[in-house]
């Protein structure tokens, strides 16, 4: 079945334009020229995956992924004009899975939607894939985060960069590796991607266990260290 694509943008050349692309690719594609619009849509098409402008009307885009993510861990890649740091690590910590800065390039994002696309429909194993440490549950089958036997809403690629570290405990990976790992070798980010997920991690499971943390090696990367 085709997948679905929800495009929330108030350039209506621009939703136009990737509307008409996306749909050559062999998607369904459904356009929003405003934020509240938007939000509407998502509840009513229930899309596989989310272009989402930021500078709109009615709801920008900040407001739209808050409240895409109160209810929903499907993918949304966030477009912007402006490509400051700023925008791309808010967008990360509101819960954004990418970033494209405008003017597009409509093959890049074709490769990143393909990218997002295939690793959701991988996300749904044949066996049972749970981690457990003190107070801690991952499980990739449910795709759900536990924290002192409770579900805590967690974005999709904070849950998939928590459990490679986690079932790879002990060992210490460079930022390159886990973008690799985690994101993927098509992932067309930087490395500031990962500070901003382990970032929000640590608030999530700030104070959780004295067994284990999610640490910092320094001039190296991250790893998952148990404390026993």
């Amino acid at each position: 079945m085709e997948a679905k694509i929800l495009v929330i943008d108030d350039d209506v050349n621009i939703c136009e334009m990737m509307r008409v692309y996306l749909e050559n690719e062999g998607y369904s594609v459904k356009c929003a020229n405003d934020g509240a619009q938007g939000v509407a849509d998502f509840k009513l098409y229930e899309p596989d995956l989310v272009l989402l402008d930021i500078m709109m009307p009615r709801k920008d885009g900040w407001q739209v992924c808050r409240e895409i993510r109160e209810i929903s861990n499907k993918p949304i890649i966030m477009i912007t004009a402006k490509g400051e740091v700023f925008d791309k690590v808010l967008g990360f910590e509101l819960g954004a899975d990418d970033f494209m800065v405008k003017p597009l390039e409509m093959k890049e994002l074709s490769v990143r939607v393909k990218a997002m696309l295939r690793r959701c429909s991988a996300r749904e194993p044949e066996n049972d894939e749970t981690v457990r440490f003190d107070n801690l549950e991952i499980s990739k089958q449910k795709y759900e985060l536990k924290i002192r036997g409770k579900s805590v809403d967690v974005p999709p690629k904070e849950l998939d960069l928590l459990y490679f570290l986690a079932s790879n405990s002990n060992r210490v990976f460079t930022r390159d590796q886990l973008l690799d790992k985690v994101w993927g070798f098509d992932y067309l980010g930087d490395s500031r991607t990962v500070d901003v997920h382990v970032k929000r991690l640590r608030e999530k499971l700030e104070g959780v266990s004295d067994k284990w943390v999610l640490k910092t090696v320094w001039g190296v990367g991250y790893k998952f260290e148990t404390l026993e």
